[in-house]
């Protein structure tokens, strides 16, 4: 990871704020907190004023409560990027802390082939207030997505969290804290780019479009029937079962121990084999923060491949999830997202 040079000027950014904390500001008269005008953001932030990039925002209006973050939010976050593609050199993204990697996971598939960076940032206290990792988190942010390489191509072209000084592929995200500035991890994968002094990319593992002439892909169509067997001792085979095989379920996401292990019981495969029978997607992804699936260690992994169950390797769950939801929007059956899920297709698992 190297400190590098690199051409800022003349960089045009889209702020796109969607809600969250990031965006609050105390009202002295009732001492409560209210969203802020971000069209105002050179004021709230004299500091942005030194990169003389032009930055123009476009806000949510009503705003969206992290936790309240859906599908729809995804498309019309694309919509927006794509209408605006041609008129800015990067997107910087502010969102709320709790569904953030979810959102980065899911633009990371409906953006093919990026030429220009989808930063997302925010912060775990008002941008007003003291002590505020936000005005650091923003300032990051702009300057990575205005980065640019002697050629003048974005030296990041990839949907990113950018949080407290350390740039994460999107796909590769996890919240991991509720109270510390260092919110996010990627366990599986290094930081694009670290900032301190300067930042220091990563070249190595950032990820480069096969054009840099052609224009992207945006991808709006979400099937979002998929739901999640997280597994733990005690659970009964009704839990199982209803999540395995609901019939308003096509894919499982199944939370497995370890190296992708599950129960030995009869009555856990059984119901397995029942699901795949059925059609569903099954896919096995670990519990642990860090590390992979391999069904061809133990017994009950090699069980669940029999079964049906395919690999989710270093997968994180919001990245499984938004890329389920990706490919079973698209036109084509089980066999076509099955091997979709086998290919890594922005980065997000390590084969």
């Amino acid at each position: 990871m190297t400190a590098e040079n690199v051409r800022n000027d003349k960089s045009s950014i889209l702020l796109i704020y969607t809600g969250g904390t990031i965006g609050m500001k105390e009202d002295p008269e009732v001492q409560a907190l209210r969203p802020f005008d971000f069209s105002q953001i050179l004021e709230e932030v004299p500091e942005l004023k030194k990169f003389a990039y032009r930055i123009d925002s476009y806000t949510f209006n009503p705003l969206i409560d992290s936790s309240d973050v859906e599908p729809s939010h995804w498309v019309r976050l694309v919509s927006l990027i794509e209408e605006q593609y041609d008129a800015y050199d990067g997107f910087v993204i502010l969102h709320g802390t709790d569904t953030m990697a979810y959102s980065a996971s899911a633009l990371s598939f409906m953006t093919e082939g990026l030429t220009k960076p989808v930063i997302f940032t925010g912060s775990q206290l008002p941008i007003g207030a003291p002590r505020t990792d936000g005005k650091e988190n923003l300032i990051s942010a702009v300057e990575i997505a205005a980065a640019k390489d002697a050629e003048g191509h974005a030296i990041v072209p990839e949907v990113c969290i950018c949080f407290d000084n350390v740039l994460i592929r999107g796909n590769r995200a996890t919240k991991v804290n509720s109270d510390n500035f260092r919110a996010f991890r990627s366990e599986n994968l290094p930081p694009l780019a670290e900032a301190g002094i300067n930042i220091r990319y990563n070249r190595d593992i950032i990820r480069l479009p096969s054009s840099w002439s052609a224009r992207p892909k945006f991808h709006k169509a979400l099937d979002t029937r998929v739901s999640i067997l997280k597994l733990h001792p005690g659970i009964t085979l009704q839990t199982v079962r209803d999540i395995l095989c609901g019939p308003d379920t096509r894919a499982v996401i199944i939370e497995t121990y370890g190296a992708g292990n599950a129960p030995s019981k009869e009555w856990f495969l059984s119901a397995v084999k029942e699901a795949s029978v059925k059609g569903k997607i099954l896919l096995n992804v670990t519990q642990c923060r860090a590390g992979s699936v391999n069904m061809d260690i133990y017994a009950t992994g090699k069980s669940l491949k029999e079964a049906g169950v395919l690999n989710g390797y270093d997968s994180t769950t919001e990245s499984a999830l938004a890329k389920l939801f990706y490919l079973l929007g698209r036109e084509g059956g089980n066999a076509a997202v099955a091997n979709g899920l086998e290919m890594d297709l922005r980065g997000e698992i390590s084969k």
